[in-house]
């Protein structure tokens, strides 16, 4: 296993992803895995000795948040260009293709962000039994206005922007677009093509080969060690600590931290589910008065994410000196969580900090094993099903690690808490009635900073609000607003404003993500 919680094997089938920086490069990795190609992200100046050693049967240029024209730029291509591998360039990486080999990228004046229409000129492998108009993702400055000599154009966006590109003889293919968002509906189909009729690749990667090598890479960094597991209940920590679980068997110690901003009745549910299967392995730790003294009068998303990152340093500091053998910390991280906390392997852009990677001290004594950081939520999934965990626990709703505190917007309080638990729990058990629970991706209700007016009874009430969040989306990058009935959400609506004390008015989110996130803060 590698410093990054990845499982590597030189010997297998590999696509290589060179990330200049975008945001979406997982999600090009986990594209190719769900076709059944092993892929690997690594930054865009990996060495080529290196390069050359992992054999890729294809290489992918991400995207990337710079301009080519900009100084320090990250440009690479020359050295590529000898080895003989197919290459999609996506984006900006089209771009580095480009402007590499000798035509013209015109910097931007404005950008073209979001859904677009591309038609397809000319036959190309790539765009093999696709239609010839395409929605598509955009999301792009500079663009390409002219070929260099031995390209082709094979594609045109609504805006008369080159959408895509070709030098079939040398097997070279660049996109504009991006074809591993959902909201570029062939997208798989595109990369389907440039894997299996471009690449010939063989396939044959899935998650039972992803678990087996796990175990053994685990078993690997783990020795004789014993280990501590953070437990939160959740889909990602769950799967995080069966999988170590069966390296380390009693070695392994998984501490549950109340942290006070849990869901209603989360402590309880966790000690009943888990303790049958880990027995005296799982340790309860109620640090709740901590951590709301921690959380006093901090009202800054970022610092209370650091307030909560930092008391769970400590907890689990205090809990290791207790097992003299205890030298590694197992954390559910998913690589969702890691993307928007800072780039994996290139230069791209913070949207947020993230408990469990964001900055853990040096002090803390634990080596850290995360064998989850390269997954996406429903890959976490297909491997919990892999280790046998149940339906019932993988389907579970995401929840972030610094729990209700973001998703009360403003100062931490217990009377705060315990309406959001209340009006949390309202809107889950609706959805579970309704049938709607499985068919939406998360669902949460935020408790807003402001008060508005309302009448109850006969009287003048001036209360809190309470916003409900549902969005469906297949790998938490992006993610639209779930389509909820107007029944069932007026149903919601009514039971929290009558049975939570201190709410009288209830709201629904419809922003997707982008421009928003999936959590408020």
């Amino acid at each position: 296993m590698n410093s990054e919680g990845g499982i590597l094997n030189n010997r297998r089938e590999t696509v290589l992803i060179l990330d200049f920086g975008s945001q979406y490069t997982q999600l090009i990795a986990r594209r190719c895995r769900e076709e059944g190609v092993y892929s690997r992200v690594e930054s865009w100046d990996w060495p080529l000795a290196d390069i050359k050693k992992l054999d890729p049967v294809g290489i992918i240029l991400s995207g990337g948040p710079n301009s080519v024209y900009e100084e320090g730029a990250p440009v690479r291509w020359d050295d590529l260009v000898g080895l003989g591998v197919p290459v999609l360039g996506i984006c900006y990486g089209l771009q580095v293709m480009m402007l590499r080999e000798g035509g013209v990228i015109e910097a931007a004046h404005s950008r073209e962000y979001g859904r677009a229409k591309v038609t397809i000129q000319a036959e190309s492998r790539l765009f093999h039994g696709v239609d010839a108009e395409q929605p598509v993702w955009m999301s792009h400055g500079d663009h390409t206005t002219r070929l260099a000599d031995g390209w082709k154009q094979l594609a045109i966006s609504d805006s008369g922007i080159i959408a895509a590109v070709e030098d079939a003889r040398r097997n070279f293919y660049g996109v504009q677009f991006h074809p591993e968002v959902t909201h570029t509906p062939a997208g798989d189909k595109i990369l389907r093509n440039f894997l299996y009729d471009i690449c010939c690749a063989k396939g044959g990667w899935s998650m039972r080969s992803y678990s087996d090598e796990a175990i053994e890479q685990i078993a690997l960094s783990l020795g004789d060690n014993g280990v501590i597991c953070a437990l939160s209940g959740g889909v990602d920590s769950s799967v995080a600590a069966t999988l170590v679980h069966k390296v380390a068997g009693d070695r392994l110690r998984c501490v549950f931290v109340n942290n006070g901003v849990l869901r209603k009745n989360e402590a309880s549910e966790v000690e009943s589910i888990f303790r049958p299967r880990f027995k005296d392995s799982l340790i309860t730790i109620d640090a709740s008065d901590d951590f709301f003294a921690d959380l006093a009068g901090i009202s800054d998303p970022e610092q209370k994410r650091k307030k909560i990152g930092g008391r769970f340093i400590t907890v689990f500091e205090a809990e290791a000196k207790r097992f003299k053998d205890a030298k590694f910390l197992v954390q559910g991280t998913i690589y969702p969580d890691v993307i928007e906390s800072s780039s994996s392997k290139g230069p791209a852009k913070i949207i947020k900090s993230h408990h469990n990677v964001g900055g853990l001290p040096e002090k803390l004594g634990l080596k850290l094993i995360e064998p989850l950081r390269d997954l996406f939520k429903d890959e976490v999934r297909q491997l919990g099903r892999e280790l046998g965990l149940p339906e019932s626990m993988l389907m579970r709703h995401p929840f972030p690690g610094p729990g209700l505190a973001v998703r009360i917007i403003g100062e931490v309080t217990r009377d705060a808490v315990k309406i959001l638990q209340e009006a949390d729990a309202i809107f889950i058990e609706e959805l579970r009635e309704a049938g709607w629970y499985p068919h939406v991706s998360q669902a949460f209700a935020v408790l807003l900073p402001v008060k508005s007016v309302g009448v109850m009874g006969d009287n003048r009430t001036y209360e809190q609000v309470i916003a409900l969040r549902s969005v469906d989306t297949r790998d938490f990058m992006t993610a639209d607003f779930s389509p909820l009935p107007h029944d069932l959400l007026a149903k919601v609506s009514s039971r929290i404003a009558n049975t939570v004390r201190g709410v009288n008015r209830v709201v629904y989110d419809v922003t997707s993500k982008p421009p928003a996130t999936v959590e408020w803060e």
